[in-house]
């Protein structure tokens, strides 16, 4: 009796839509949960170097919480290239700006492994600031993250 381990091929791979509700919902807990929807360690049929993850829709990624004093103390650098050109913000400038949903996109793509791989598995995400999206076409299954747990609403 030989056990073989189960490597998927691109026409084992089944992707889903899934719609997620961001309001009221804490940021890590909800990046790290769809980093691995992303990723696809949810199903049973995961393979590290294929892109067998489902795709993700966020809606009301405005209306996402901080816990604590992160929203003035965490803060999001970045250098222009030019000498002295290092720029910051806080995560409360972003949210309260014209993008808020970049807070989300920063937390979910720094818990997704870089290269090309991860840079694909990005793409199967989409991530709006209010509580219209065009994916409606999809139909996708929605997923209730914060009935999930009590400590992931705040």
């Amino acid at each position: 009796m030989t056990i073989k381990s189960f490597s998927a091929t691109p026409k084992d791979i089944q992707k889903e839509w899934i719609l997620i509700d961001a309001d009221g919902v804490v940021l890590g807990r909800l990046a790290s949960r769809v980093a691995n929807i992303l990723r696809g360690k949810h199903k049973a049929t995961y393979t590290p170097h294929m892109d067998c993850g489902d795709n993700v829709v966020i809606i009301n990624a405005e209306k996402v919480r901080l816990t604590g004093n992160k929203r003035d103390t965490k803060t999001y650098y970045w250098h222009t290239g030019h000498p002295g050109g290092i720029k910051e913000r806080t995560a409360n400038q972003i949210l309260d700006g014209d993008y808020p949903e970049r807070v989300l996109t920063k937390a979910i793509e720094r818990m997704i492994p870089r290269g090309p791989l991860g840079r694909q598995q990005m793409k199967n995400l989409r991530i709006y600031a209010g509580p219209k999206h065009k994916q409606e076409a999809q139909s996708p299954r929605v997923y209730d993250f914060g009935a999930e747990n009590p400590k992931n609403v705040r």
